[in-house]
């Protein structure tokens, strides 16, 4: 099985090859069920509130409570991509940018699973996106 340090070191011209998608693959997989285990374990949280005796602890449930709801929608909007990205791995193009062609890149990828663009492209995107918050 490869490694994040292996796939490294493996030369350009084997980019994407069959180890190294199910190396993604899998890597996509464990992110799923560590995303859909930080959504249950929150879930739970928020399901089940302590007994608070006092206003300090029911401020502090509070804020624990809105941790807990960011955590459940930052995290339900990350199982699409994974999804997303699962299916490009399939479909052959997983590692390569949507809207280039051009490689992503195993760095990007490996710190970035779900990346669909390469990093110029996402740069300009982010840029273009300042400009109309702005």
């Amino acid at each position: 099985m490869l490694t994040k340090e292996k796939i490294l070191k493996a030369p350009k011209k084997n980019y994407m090859n069959k180890e190294q998608l199910e190396f993604f693959k899998i890597l996509l997989e464990e992110l799923k069920l560590e995303t859909l285990g930080h959504i249950k374990d929150a879930k739970n949280r928020l399901s089940n509130p302590p007994d608070c005796s006092d206003e300090v602890d029911r401020a502090q449930h509070e804020i624990d409570s809105m941790l807990f709801l960011r955590i459940v929608e930052r995290e339900s909007k990350l199982l699409p991509k994974i999804d997303k990205a699962i299916m490009r791995i399939k479909k052959g193009d997983y590692g390569f940018c949507v809207e280039t062609g051009e490689k992503i890149g195993l760095e990007r990828l490996i710190s970035r699973p779900t990346a669909e663009y390469c990093a110029e492209v996402k740069i300009i995107n982010e840029e273009k996106e300042k400009h109309f918050v702005d």
